[in-house]
């Protein structure tokens, strides 16, 4: 039993994914983004993230953005247990993500052939994600494990909850310089801080004819407890380069891998089992983390090792992967503009919480095409898509932590309310393809079949997503 049981420890540690870009990084930061997607070849104010070498053709003189942007999402989790315990077991497990209102702050001042410019935002996942009746990965197995020992659903009430949050901030620096009448780089470093947490509680209580039964009267069958929080810092060179001739622009841009080692402040790590808990942080705190699996060994068996990674000041990694962007723009008259995108994240080589980037296939690709159109002198229209391609794999896809590939759709505008200052107002929605993970059946004694149980079974994780912003571009 203590096998299935840690399930909850080793599965809590990455129950967020980002919203538009790689499995840990966000690219949509200004409202243009949301309004056209492509602004790899943009040299106003947005550029400060999407091409700082750009800014070398942008506007002279200071200023600044300031953009709000809200998405909601849903993560769901359906699950498909032929036989179980003498019949189907279907069931669909909805996860809300949600975040509150996303700000994100661009500035930049260009004199003659050289531009400083900086971003600060949420460059990685955002938000937090609940389920409220836990997920499938821990109440199957616990339910098939409780049946095994003659305690059959019915006869006990189970209380499950999973909950995270992660948050990765990120401040930029860039500087710019025109090299030639055509040709422009740029230089920067971003500082990135992860802040997350993960809670949750798996609880199997006896109805009231079982526990007259047990010797430990009213005692929780099972009773298990997370409260995990982690932080840490990393920092992110970037070079980019720009070509401007006449209506063409062309850009690269190489972010380099972010290493980002978060310490654990464990609140709260609990194992109990027919009334008898075990506190696995005061056991830490007591003996070091030195000692602590060794000292859990006799209590808990051979899977004391698996919750190294949640003991009190233990490291986990949150790497954020390395990206190259490559973008061509063209206006075709004085009024039209379009531009091609391509990214290449490689978070096959970002290591992640129980290096599950060994279980993806590759990186992950993304092309975009976007195009805006100026109406009048008040009012641009625009339009893009973008299609995300990720290196999944079954090994790993999770409940908790799961990614699907996509197309996105964004629309929106722009009002230029004066001379020098401009309303953006944007709106995407992702549309993800489903993906379904089917798990043989094996021998439950090792741990074969979904989850340790010894059935067959299929689970399909589905997602959506939507994001609404505006922003305020202002020129001094």
């Amino acid at each position: 039993m203590t096998k299935k049981l840690f399930t909850f420890a080793l599965a809590a540690a990455s129950l967020l994914t980002a919203n538009a870009g790689g499995l840990m990084t966000n690219t949509n930061y200004h409202i243009a983004f949301d309004r056209m997607m492509a602004r790899g070849a943009s040299t106003e104010i947005d550029a400060a993230f999407s091409n700082p070498a750009g800014l070398a053709w942008g506007y002279d003189g200071f200023q600044m953005s300031l953009d709000f942007q809200k998405p909601w999402q849903y993560r769901n989790v359906e699950t498909t247990v032929p036989g179980f315990l003498g019949s189907d077991f279907n069931k669909k497990y909805e996860g809300k993500a949600s975040a509150p209102i996303v700000p994100a702050l661009f500035a930049s001042y260009k004199q003659d052939d050289w531009a400083l410019s900086a971003m600060i935002g949420i460059v990685g996942s955002g938000g937090f994600v609940e389920y409220e009746e836990g997920v499938p990965m821990f109440n199957v197995p616990i339910t098939a494990m409780l049946a095994k020992q003659g305690v059959m659903p019915g006869n006990y009430a189970l209380d499950s909850e999973m909950k995270g949050k992660q948050y990765i901030y990120g401040g930029q620096l860039n500087f710019t310089y025109r090299v030639t009448d055509n040709a422009s780089v740029a230089v920067g470093l971003r500082a990135n801080y992860y802040d997350g947490y993960y809670r949750g509680h798996v609880v199997a209580t006896p109805g009231a004819p079982l526990a007259a039964m047990l010797p430990t009267g009213n005692a929780d069958l099972v009773n298990l407890q997370l409260d995990c929080i982690q932080r840490g810092w990393g920092f992110a060179p970037i070079v980019s380069a720009n070509y401007h001739k006449d209506g063409l622009t062309l850009s690269a841009r190489y972010e380099f891998r972010t290493k980002i080692a978060t310490t654990n402040d464990t609140k709260e790590l609990i194992v109990g089992k027919g009334g008898q808990n075990t506190d696995v942080v005061a056991l830490a705190q007591r003996v070091g983390n030195d000692n602590t699996v060794a000292a859990l060994s006799g209590q808990l068996g051979t899977m004391a090792e698996k919750i190294r990674a949640y003991l009190p000041d233990e490291e986990t990694r949150y790497d954020m992967p390395s990206l190259l962007v490559l973008a061509a723009g063209y206006e075709f008259t004085p009024k039209l503009r379009a531009t091609a995108e391509y990214h290449f994240f490689d978070d096959k080589h970002a290591k992640m919480a129980n290096d599950r980037q060994k279980q993806l296939a590759g990186g992950t690709h993304e092309v975009q095409l976007g195009a805006e159109y100026d109406v009048n002198k008040l009012l641009t229209v625009s339009l893009g898509g973008q299609r995300t391609d990720y290196g999944l794999s079954d090994e790993y896809q999770q409940n908790t932590s799961f990614a699907c590939d996509s197309y996105s759709i964004g629309l929106g505008c722009a009002l230029n309310l004066t001379e020098k200052l401009r309303l953006n107002a944007g709106y995407f929605i992702t549309i993800y393809s489903d993906y379904t993970k089917s798990i043989a059946s094996g021998d439950p004694a090792t741990g074969g079949g979904y989850y340790g149980t010894g059935y067959a079974a299929t689970e399909t994780y589905s997602r959506t997503n939507n994001v609404i912003g505006v922003g305020i571009d202002y020129k001094f």
